[in-house]
């Protein structure tokens, strides 16, 4: 992941509008994926906001989370002081607490502005048109849709600011490019799928094994590699070309939109610190 290049410029611009448009806003909705609450917040965030606005950190896609350690993340957060919020765009479950959740930030009342943050493909966009009740943000599974600066009245008291996708131009942890690829944040051009569905098959044979024998029908060797894992889910599920070979391609792309869409099951990739 280090070597790929892919910090396109309409990112870069993205960053300089969500900086101008900070003395805008009250308080800052930071999104992330409850599947990867850590690998999901971009430290750039950090640096541009600075103390400067309260936060709010959105555990989207909870309901696609493991609720184990999605406990151990609310714990966590309780006890360093991170006001956060847990819900489910695509159902709508815990949006609604929004107004509540920010307001809870500010000591004052009245009308209340804030900017909606987070990297590609969190679901942020969707989040927005359900806690709006309309659909007034471009929502897509690719990262990147979001372009523009878009204001969405939630009631007569709260105003959002949709902001696009921001990703960091470097990793320097790869096993935090891995999961933010495995969830979609990345575009998928610019990756080697099947590389990455090997990635994500060793990782959740060390963890969700079950899951695994339960999808693909098949119970994974503990000594196989990535690749060989791949191949096993590629037979079981007849993914055969001519000649008898394996479609380790095809199998890569049916395990990530698999993963991705949370037909595996609930799943966590990342734990809180000890």
């Amino acid at each position: 992941m280090a070597d790929v290049q892919w910090f396109p410029g309409h990112m870069k611009k993205a960053e300089r509008m969500m900086t101008d448009s900070l003395k805008l806003v009250d308080a800052v909705c930071e999104v992330v994926d409850a599947r990867i609450p850590a690998a999901s917040r971009n430290p750039d965030l950090d640096r541009i906001v600075a103390g400067r606005k309260p936060r709010l950190l959105i555990l989207n896609r909870a309901d696609q989370a493991d609720p184990g350690v999605t406990a151990l993340w609310r714990a966590y957060y309780r006890e360093n002081g991170v006001p956060f919020l847990e819900c489910d765009a695509r159902s709508g479950r815990g949006v609604k607490d929004l107004p509540r959740a920010l307001r809870a930030l500010r000591d004052r009342q009245g009308p209340m502005r804030a900017m909606v943050a987070g990297v590609p493909n969190v679901g942020k966009s969707t989040f927005i048109n359900k806690v709006s009740g309309r659909k007034t943000a471009a929502a897509s599974d690719r990262p990147g849709v979001t372009r523009g600066k878009q204001w969405i009245a939630v009631d007569a008291q709260l105003e959002l600011l949709d902001t696009p996708g921001i990703l960091w131009p470097r990793f320097d942890d790869p096993v935090t490019g891995d999961r933010l690829a495995f969830t979609g944040a990345v575009k998928a051009e610019v990756l080697d799928s099947e590389d990455l569905a090997a990635k994500l098959l060793v990782t959740l044979r060390a963890d969700y094994p079950g899951a695994l024998a339960e999808r693909y029908k098949f119970d994974p060797d503990p000594d196989a590699q990535g690749w060989e894992l791949l191949e096993t889910c590629a037979r079981k599920r007849g993914f055969l070309m001519a000649g008898g070979a394996v479609d380790t391609e095809r199998m890569a792309a049916v395990l990530l939109d698999e993963f991705r869409g949370g037909k595996l099951g609930r799943i966590s990739l990342e734990r809180p610190p000890r």
